[in-house]
């Protein structure tokens, strides 16, 4: 298992229309450390945005998608997407607030 500080774990935010719909019902999506587990998802999130608490954290892992250009084959890289649910007194995600 890695040392993963908390600004390691968050990638990006993934930004997609369901992804805006769920935004309604306090629900945050982000693409995230392969490595990291759901506490330290829940950890990096409540520190990296002040004011938030989390309820709860669903993962997935999705693998890598089979790729050819010419003769040559390979994969993409696998990613590990959390959705955040936050509590009903949290505070609203900024960075989702302009979009």
């Amino acid at each position: 298992m890695a040392d993963l500080k908390y600004y390691d774990v968050i990638l990006k935010p993934i930004v997609t229309e369901k992804s805006m719909n769920a935004m309604s019902e306090k629900k945050y999506t982000f693409s995230v450390n392969p490595d990291a587990t759901k506490n330290q998802i829940k950890e990096a999130v409540e520190k990296m945005f002040p004011g938030t608490k989390v309820a709860g954290v669903n993962t997935m892992n999705l693998e890598g998608k089979n790729r050819r250009r010419g003769n040559t084959s390979g994969k993409t890289s696998k990613v590990k997407k959390a959705i955040v649910q936050l509590t009903a007194d949290s505070s609203d995600i900024e960075i989702f607030e302009g979009l």
